[in-house]
């Protein structure tokens, strides 16, 4: 959030590639016409956070609040070069936290609470902005007008993404059928894809590994050192091992390599990430290697995930030889 302060008087009347994400609650006037002011101001006031917090932790900014939504910007001020994964972690986070809110706005006030939300990618321009973490400064262009569009078109609780995100993301996430729709102000259909959940493929490397790499030559001396590491640990002597270069280099390639070389049956191996956008996040890689080692997936609810620590747990406690 730091970043997005200290950035504000660099970006007047700039133009900016960036993901802008629209969000608002399906039915929301027949849900005020239901309920007293007060009470519809409670439970805006709850999403509202929710938006805030889940946006602002993937470094989004939100410029707008409607009644009923909000808009908002991923890629300024604060330029972010994976602008687009972004928008969709924080798209998929805000569903899943709305859900759960959902339920505790059916079982308080018996309404059926839910989100819609649509993301585009693309330039736009972006104007002056203010001195607190809800800016006061706009985004024009097309790119900003078509995310609104797929938002309205939407259905509740489903996150529509533009061919200009999908493209940018696709190895990175799982997406529902294609659709071409139509689209007010705009004379071709466009295409639209349904935002799933998270795909397998976390990082650069995984996503260049699926299409196909070049054959791995070299790095002898570094996968000595990374084997020497592991023969050392295999007999009992713990090891760290840093791998230190420039981006670009092929320390991902090294490690991909070095972990194929190696017997899968006779290793553990637990993987995580220190991402671009989990500065915010405490304790994201402990997270990251709990979240493999107990085989937890992003979508799972809290019950699914207790069977899962439990089972780990019971097999663990399994005297030897037993199956």
């Amino acid at each position: 959030m730091d970043k997005i302060l200290t950035s504000r008087s660099s970006i007047e009347g700039e133009r900016k590639l960036v993901t802008v994400l629209f969000a608002d609650v399906a039915n929301f006037t027949a849900m005020s016409e239901r309920f007293d002011p007060e009470e519809v101001h409670q439970i805006m006031d709850g999403c509202f956070k929710i938006l805030m917090d889940e946006i602002h932790q993937y470094e989004g900014t939100i410029n707008q609040f409607t009644g009923d939504g909000v808009m908002a910007i991923f890629g300024a001020p604060v330029a972010h070069e994976n602008h687009a994964q972004r928008a969709c972690y924080a798209a998929l986070a805000v569903r899943s936290m709305i859900q759960n809110y959902g339920e505790d706005m059916q079982e308080k006030f018996g309404i059926n609470f839910d989100m819609r939300i649509g993301l585009n990618s693309g330039p736009v321009v972006v104007g002056a902005i203010g001195d607190n973490l809800r800016m006061d400064y706009t985004a024009v262009g097309d790119t900003t007008n078509l995310a609104e569009r797929l938002q309205a078109l939407a259905e509740p609780g489903t996150i529509i993404v533009s061919g200009n995100t999908h493209r940018l993301v696709r190895d990175y996430f799982e997406f529902g059928q294609i659709r071409t729709v139509k689209v007010k102000g705009k004379k071709q259909p466009q295409k639209a894809y349904a935002l799933l959940k998270a795909g397998e493929i976390g990082s650069r490397i995984e996503a260049a590994s699926a299409k196909g790499l070049t054959r791995f030559v070299g790095r002898q001396n570094s996968m000595a050192a990374l084997m020497d590491a592991y023969y050392k640990a295999q007999s009992g002597s713990g090891q760290v091992v840093g791998i230190v270069g420039d981006a670009g280099v092929g320390k991902s390639r090294l490690l991909m390599e070095f972990r194929n070389r190696l017997n899968q049956d006779e290793i553990t191996y637990l993987e995580a990430r220190c991402l671009h956008y989990g500065k915010s996040m405490a304790y994201l890689p402990v997270l990251g290697i709990l979240r493999d080692y107990f085989q937890i997936k992003d979508e799972e609810r809290e019950i699914i995930i207790n069977k899962k620590i439990i089972h780990k747990e019971k097999r663990c406690l399994k005297p030897s030889g037993t199956l």
